[in-house]
């Protein structure tokens, strides 16, 4: 049986400032959304998705977020 290709997904890894003082680190964003038309918008609105989805699971929703800075390295 032949195997699927499959896809490649790059992410560019982003570090995520909070209102409330706190950080998060490395966050993944596929690598195709930050060189789109208004990436900055994409990349937040991406990551706010993806906080949703961690208050979801655990019950503790994060603050707003008050910046975004792509990740060294």
């Amino acid at each position: 049986m032949a195997r699927k290709k499959q896809a490649v997904v790059n992410f560019v890894m982003f570090d995520v400032f909070y209102q409330d003082g706190t950080r998060t680190s490395h966050r993944k964003v596929p690598a195709a959304e930050p060189y789109e038309h208004d990436f900055e918008a994409r990349v937040k609105a991406t990551i706010e998705a993806q906080d949703r989805e961690i208050a979801e699971k655990s019950g503790r929703p994060r603050g707003p977020i008050k910046s975004i800075v792509k990740s060294a390295g």
